[in-house]
């Protein structure tokens, strides 16, 4: 524990960095899954095949070979646009910004497949009788659609952050000095890989038992007066 406790800061600094990008990236997913899931529900033919584009592509390619395509590919695109444009030279796009919009990409896709199906669980006669007593779209998904599908989508929601806080391991492949990459920096200068990895473990491990308590306490607000099996 000598060698943890001395490399401690920069173990605390990665821990910050996966945490931010994880948080970070669950609220874009959950902007790009409720227009995704939307989209696909859409009485448009055009806005549903997009919806469906959108999550088929995802779920087919490999998130890594989607984190390598935004970096590298991303930052040659804008640098070429900007030469033929003549607006602006090299860009360089930001590890941090890069896994972001990775994994916010990435997991929109599975929050829209989430938002979709609890959405359609709600009872369509609820819709109905909140539009015929004049409810606007906007009052009709605050106080009928939202409750309901926070309630339906938890289960799978929950799942979907447990996953998206192991996948940001991922981003130590584009340079970004996350939790796994400082410790791995660490353990390989020390000669104690394993030590540091096992420390990652943890951490990851205490990272998912808070998550799943403070989830488990928004589904007994949400399910509240919910007669269960």
């Amino acid at each position: 524990m000598d060698v943890i406790y001395e490399y401690r800061q920069i173990l605390i600094e990665g821990t910050f960095v996966t945490i931010s990008l994880a948080v970070l990236s669950l609220l874009l997913s959950i902007v790009l899954g409720l227009i995704g899931a939307f989209a696909q529900l859409s009485p448009r033919r055009g806005l549903r095949r997009a919806g469906n584009i959108y999550t088929l592509f995802v779920r087919s390619v490999p998130d890594l070979v989607l984190m390598m395509l935004i970096f590298f590919g991303g930052q040659t695109f804008v640098t070429q646009i900007g030469s033929l444009t003549g607006l602006w030279g090299y860009v360089e796009i930001n590890q941090f910004v890069a896994g972001v919009l990775t994994l916010g990409f990435i997991f929109g896709a599975y929050m829209a497949e989430t938002f979709r199906g609890a959405i359609m669980a709600i009872p369509r006669g609820q819709i109905e009788a909140a539009m015929a007593v004049g409810m606007t779209p906007s009052q009709i998904f605050r106080i009928v659609t939202w409750p309901q599908m926070v309630r339906f989508a938890l289960p799978s929601f929950t799942n979907n952050w447990l996953v998206l806080v192991k996948s940001t391991a991922l981003v130590s492949v584009i340079g970004l000095h996350d939790l796994v990459w400082n410790a791995f920096s660490a353990g390989r200068s020390t000669h104690q890989l394993f030590t540091f990895m096992v420390t990652v473990m943890v951490i990851y491990l205490i990272i998912t038992a808070i998550s799943d308590v403070l989830l488990r306490m928004v589904d007994r607000k949400y399910a509240a007066g919910v007669r269960k099996a």
